[in-house]
């Protein structure tokens, strides 16, 4: 059974937003920071934005100002708010522990393509 679901992916133009979801295990939810990751084609993995248990959130410095990172501890999700998308957001979106020593399998991810 998978310990984080991502959903929420699409196809969106330049200018648009989207809300990505990522479902956690209780576990997860309630002891580690969480973080949303994008792999482009042909590029490698590379972390977007984190959130710690208590709320306190990290950005990469190519989408602060238009992504937010929250949590919602009822529905042990982790949301990413991307407004002012922009073609190089394209990817293929996943979330996972933040500490790589804890982080579980890699899921199928959601893939979010920019394009008018």
């Amino acid at each position: 059974q998978a310990q984080l679901v991502e959903s929420g992916g699409g196809l969106v133009q330049p200018g648009g937003s989207l809300r990505l979801s990522c479902a956690a295990s209780a576990t997860i939810f309630s002891n580690y920071a969480i973080a949303w990751y994008r792999q482009a084609p042909g590029k490698q993995r590379e972390l977007v934005a984190t959130v710690t248990r208590r709320g306190s959130a990290n950005y990469t410095d190519s989408v602060k100002g238009r992504f937010t990172i929250s949590r919602d501890t009822a529905k042990m999700t982790v949301y990413l708010r991307m407004d002012s998308l922009k073609p190089e957001d394209t990817a293929v979106y996943y979330c996972n522990v933040l500490d790589w020593r804890r982080q579980e399998p890699w899921g199928q991810g959601t893939q979010v393509t920019v394009s008018s």
